[in-house]
């Protein structure tokens, strides 16, 4: 019976303590780093370049169209089509594309799966305070089974989200 009680007293200590923690752990963590500044309202986000030679048609266009896209839907920003109005600037360039083997068979020793990498650098520039926030690579990658087109194609697509987000979580976290 004493024994009963004494874990009983434990376990009330034990919330008591956790609850005072907790309490006074509550404004210690905040939000702000997936915020913008205040005063970054309008984004303007050029055409990207290609210097990949990939030969892939519309890549630049659909790298750009994707990242307008996900800034629009996933922060306050505005984009703006002239650079000079904008309060920030995001450019950037698809530098490498690569599709290359990342599975050979057991057997035969030939590809099985390729991997598809695409490395994207941008640099954000805040306008407004004239200085560059960031100046970075992201790589997006995915694997397809080799001598599938519509696979290839499937793969580009995700190896290009992959960098797409990365890049657009860049922009609008860590502040």
């Amino acid at each position: 019976m004493r024994m009963m009680a004494r874990t009983n007293g434990m376990k009330v200590l034990l919330t008591v303590m956790l609850f005072t923690v907790l309490s006074t752990l509550q404004g210690c963590y905040s939000f702000s780093g997936a915020s913008l500044p205040p005063h970054l309202n309008r984004v303007a986000v050029p055409l990207f370049d290609d210097a990949s030679q990939a030969g892939i048609a519309q890549f630049r266009e659909t790298l750009t169209r994707k990242i307008t896209d996900k800034l629009q839907s996933q922060s306050s920003l505005n984009l703006e089509s002239d650079p000079t109005r904008a309060d920030a600037v995001l450019t950037g360039v698809i530098v490498s594309y690569r599709d290359e083997p990342s599975q050979l068979g057991g057997t035969t020793e030939r590809a099985v799966t390729n991997r598809i990498t695409i490395v994207v650098t941008a640099e954000f520039e805040d306008r407004v305070k004239n200085t560059r926030i960031f100046s970075q690579s992201f790589i997006g990658f995915a694997d397809y089974t080799t001598g599938s087109y519509s696979a290839q194609q499937t793969a580009i697509t995700s190896a290009m989200d992959q960098a797409v987000d990365e890049l657009v979580n860049r922009v609008i976290s860590n502040w």
